[in-house]
């Protein structure tokens, strides 16, 4: 009976990883989940923040519409299932050079401003992922004050520090 259990629980947990199309050491799911965590930040995502999170999976990544919706669900379970944000940018530093590693920072900085708000949650969230990626403080301000003037100066920002 135990052995019937411990099959039963196996196939279940073995079948949730290989449903997956993405593998948990590809840069791409990782990059993907820390994104998903972004949007998630202040409660359920707006459907602007929804349009530019595909727009990006499909453009950066270079994946037709279907791809990156299987990417996102993907991307979304292993997020829900994280306890920190270690395990995906420990995937990322291992897959992309710095400047791959900026782009991912830069993605984040542009999901932060889809809504026109930033948060102190998001933000931080975004200085704890670009310190873990090796990305300096100064090479992460640069690339939110570019993607700010890129959204138009209309976004309040209610983050401090930078």
């Amino acid at each position: 009976m135990l052995d019937g259990l411990r099959q039963f629980i196996a196939d279940i947990v073995g079948s949730e990883a290989s449903d997956r199309a993405f593998g948990d050491s590809d840069y791409r799911l990782a990059a993907t989940a820390l994104l998903v965590h972004v949007v998630s930040l202040d409660g359920e995502p707006s459907a602007a923040e929804q349009r530019k999170l595909h727009s990006l999976i499909e453009s950066h990544f270079g994946l037709d519409r279907g791809t990156a919706d299987r990417l996102i669900a993907d991307a979304t379970q292993v997020e829900g299932d994280a306890v920190d944000l270690y395990h995906f940018t420990s995937v990322i530093m291992r897959s992309l050079d710095e400047e791959g590693r900026k782009r991912i920072v830069r993605m984040m900085w542009e999901l932060v401003y889809a809504d026109g708000q930033v948060s102190e949650f998001e933000d931080n969230v975004v200085w704890r992922a670009s310190d873990l990626l090796g990305i300096s403080q100064r090479d992460r301000i640069e690339l939110k004050h570019a993607v700010a003037e890129r959204a138009g100066g209309q976004v309040k920002d209610s983050a401090v520090g930078g």
